[in-house]
C-alpha cells in the first residue's frame, strides 16, 4: 500500500513536495522487484517469517539501505497493517561513480566531487548540497548506510538542489577514492587535524573533497587514503565548526580559485 502526504503543489523552483512510503510486506517486495526508487526500508526489531525472509533477501540482492527499528516507530510512519515493513521512497534517481567521474574526465572537465562521510543530520545534508548547486560542484557522494535520509526534508532543506546536483550512493566509499585517484584526481580531506592551511591548496585541480561526520570527522580508512589534510584556522574556543558551514567555506574556497 501506498501512502502520499502533501504539504504542498508542485513549484517552479523545487518540484513537487510530496512524501511517499511504501508499507506492508507483499507492497514492499512488489516496489523493490519494480525497481522503484528507495531510500531505505525500515524493518521491525525482531521481524521474522517466510514473506520476511523473502523481503531481507530481496534487501541484500539489490544492496538497498535498511535498518531494524522499533515498531512505535513504524506505526507513527504508517496508520495502516505495515506488517512490520516501511520503504521510504527517495525523490532522486541515484547515480554511479563508476561510471560519473572517468566520464567526466574524459569528457576534459575539471572536476569538483563532493564525499561525505556518514552526515546524518538532514539539515546539514540538505545545508551542504544546497552550497554545492551554488558553487558548481558536479556530485555529491554519500554512503548508502549511515547517511542522512534523502527524502523531501532533505530537498527542503535544500531549496530544492538535491533535484539538480547528481547524488551517487555508494556502497564502498574506499572503492570511489580509489577509483578517483587512478583518474587522475587529488583526494583532499577537511580535517581539524589536518597540517595544511585550507588557503594552501591547489584546488585548480580535479578535486574529490572529503567532509566527515558532525562528530566523529573522517573515519580513519578514508583519512588515510587521501594526498592532501586541510584545516580552517579556528581562532575561538571552539574547536571545530558545524560541518555545513566548514563545507562551504572549503567549497566557495575552491570557486574563488578556479575563477
Amino acid at each position: 500500500m501506498i501512502i502520499k502526504k502533501n504539504s504542498a503543489g508542485p513549484t517552479e523552483s523545487h518540484g513537487p513536495k510530496t512524501s511517499t512510503i511504501i508499507y506492508g510486506l507483499r507492497p514492499v517486495i512488489e516496489a523493490i522487484d519494480g525497481d522503484t526508487r528507495i531510500d531505505r526500508v525500515l524493518i521491525q526489531n525482531g521481524l521474522s517469517g517466510p514473506l520476511a525472509g523473502e523481503l531481507k533477501g530481496r534487501i541484500r540482492d539489490r544492496n538497498i539501505p535498511f535498518q531494524f527499528v522499533p515498531i512505535e516507530k513504524l506505526n507513527r510512519l504508517s496508520k495502516g497493517n505495515h506488517q512490520g515493513v516501511v520503504a521510504l521512497i527517495s525523490p532522486i534517481v541515484f547515480q554511479q561513480a563508476i561510471e560519473l567521474i572517468p566520464r567526466m574526465m574524459e569528457e576534459g572537465k575539471t572536476p569538483l566531487l563532493l564525499l561525505l562521510d556518514h552526515v546524518t543530520d538532514v539539515r546539514n545534508f540538505g545545508a551542504i548540497v544546497r552550497t554545492a548547486e551554488c558553487t558548481g560542484v558536479d556530485a555529491v557522494i554519500i554512503p548508502d548506510h549511515g547517511t542522512a535520509q534523502v527524502g523531501d526534508d532533505a530537498v527542503k532543506t535544500s531549496s530544492g538542489a538535491l533535484l539538480r546536483v547528481p547524488i551517487c550512493r555508494e556502497s564502498n566509499l574506499k572503492t570511489v577514492l580509489n577509483l578517483a585517484r587512478q583518474c587522475g584526481m587529488q583526494i583532499v580531506a577537511a580535517t581539524e587535524k589536518g597540517a595544511t592551511d585550507y588557503l594552501e591548496v591547489d584546488f585548480v585541480k580535479p578535486t574529490l573533497l572529503v567532509m566527515g561526520a558532525e562528530e566523529t570527522g573522517i573515519s580513519p580508512e578514508l583519512l588515510k587514503m587521501t594526498d592532501v589534510r586541510a584545516k580552517l584556522p579556528i581562532m575561538g574556543q571552539v574547536q571545530s565548526l558545524n560541518v555545513s558551514v566548514a563545507a562551504a567555506v572549503f567549497m566557495y574556497e575552491v570557486l574563488r580559485q578556479r575563477r
